[in-house]
C-alpha cells in the first residue's frame, strides 16, 4: 500500500472534518425543523420587530439556541455567527454561520417557502451548506468536492445540478422583496435583468436560490444579504455547477448583496449588476 504524503494526509483529514460537519449540519437542521413547525401557522404567534424593523419570533430564537447548544456539545472549538445572538469565536479555523429562519416574513404569514440555513466555513472559505425547508420537508445540501444533493421528504437524496440554459430570454428569475430595490437605489438594475428573462417570480429568500441549485430557475437576485443569508448557499451553488456571489462576482459572505446564477448567464447578469449603485453605508 502506498503511503500518503503529508499534504495528501492533511487533505484527507480536512475532507473528513468537512463531511462530519455536513452530516451534523443535516442533523441540526432536522432538529430545528421540528421546533419551528410547532410554531408554524400557530394561533397567537408573537411577532416582534428588531432594530432594523425585520420580524423575529420565538421560533427564530428557539431554533438558533437549539443549534448553538448542539454545536457547543459536539464542536466546542468551532466559532459561531448567527442572526439572532452574539457571535462566538473559534480556535480551529472552523466557523458555523446560521440563519434559523431565512424568510421570517413568509413564516409568520403561513407561506411555506422559508428555510433553515447552516453554513460551514473553514479558514474564510465556505466548504459546506445545508438549506432545509421545514414546511416542505425538503433539503438541499453540499460539501466541497462532494456535489450538491436534494432530498424531498422520505425519497432518496439525488444529486442535482444547475440548468444548462444560456440565454436570458429562456431564463427563470427569482427575487425577494421589491421594497428593497428602491430603498437601495437598485430598482433599475434588477428590472433591467427582469425585462430580459422569460419568467420572473417572487419566490424569494433562500428558496429562490435553491431553485437555481436544483435546476428549476437560472437566476436569483437579492439586493441585500447578510452573512447568514448567503453563507450556506455559496457551497450549494458551487457544487451544483453554478455560482453564488455578491454583485461584483466575488464569492464572499460580506458583500452585502447576492446573486445565484448558472454559468451560461453569469457574465450577462453580472454585467448589469456590477453597474448598480453601491449599497448605502
Amino acid at each position: 500500500m502506498q503511503l500518503e504524503t503529508r499534504s495528501e494526509h492533511a487533505e484527507l483529514i480536512t475532507m473528513s472534518d468537512v463531511s462530519s460537519r455536513l452530516l451534523f449540519a443535516l442533523q441540526m437542521a432536522s432538529a430545528a425543523s421540528e421546533l419551528i413547525l410547532k410554531h408554524y401557522q400557530a394561533d397567537g404567534l408573537l411577532v416582534e420587530s428588531k432594530s432594523d424593523d425585520s420580524p423575529v419570533t420565538v421560533a427564530d430564537r428557539g431554533a438558533e439556541q437549539l443549534i448553538r447548544r448542539m454545536l457547543a456539545e459536539s464542536f466546542p472549538q468551532d466559532g459561531i455567527l448567527g442572526e439572532e445572538f452574539p457571535s462566538v469565536p473559534g480556535t480551529n479555523g472552523y466557523r458555523w454561520i446560521i440563519d434559523p429562519i431565512d424568510g421570517t416574513k413568509a413564516f409568520v404569514h403561513g407561506v411555506p417557502l422559508f428555510g433553515t440555513l447552516i453554513g460551514v466555513e473553514s479558514d474564510a472559505r465556505m466548504v459546506a451548506g445545508v438549506c432545509r425547508f421545514p414546511a416542505l420537508d425538503e433539503v438541499v445540501y453540499a460539501a466541497e468536492g462532494q456535489g450538491c444533493w436534494w432530498q424531498i421528504r422520505s425519497q432518496a437524496a439525488r444529486r442535482t445540478e444547475v440548468s444548462g440554459i444560456a440565454t436570458l430570454r429562456d431564463a427563470r428569475m427569482m427575487f425577494t422583496e421589491p421594497t428593497h430595490w428602491k430603498a437601495t437605489g437598485r430598482f433599475d438594475s434588477i428590472v433591467s435583468v427582469m425585462n430580459q428573462v422569460k419568467v420572473a417570480r417572487g419566490w424569494g429568500d433562500c428558496y429562490g436560490h435553491a431553485m437555481v441549485a436544483t435546476g428549476r430557475a437560472e437566476v436569483a437576485i437579492d439586493p441585500l444579504m447578510s452573512p447568514w443569508d448567503i453563507a450556506a448557499l455559496i457551497p450549494i451553488l458551487r457544487e451544483a455547477g453554478g455560482t453564488c456571489t455578491d454583485w461584483k462576482g466575488i464569492e464572499t459572505v460580506t458583500g452585502g448583496d447576492g446573486v445565484s446564477v448558472v454559468p451560461g448567464l453569469k457574465d450577462a447578469v453580472l454585467t448589469v449588476l456590477k453597474n448598480a449603485p453601491a449599497l448605502p453605508e
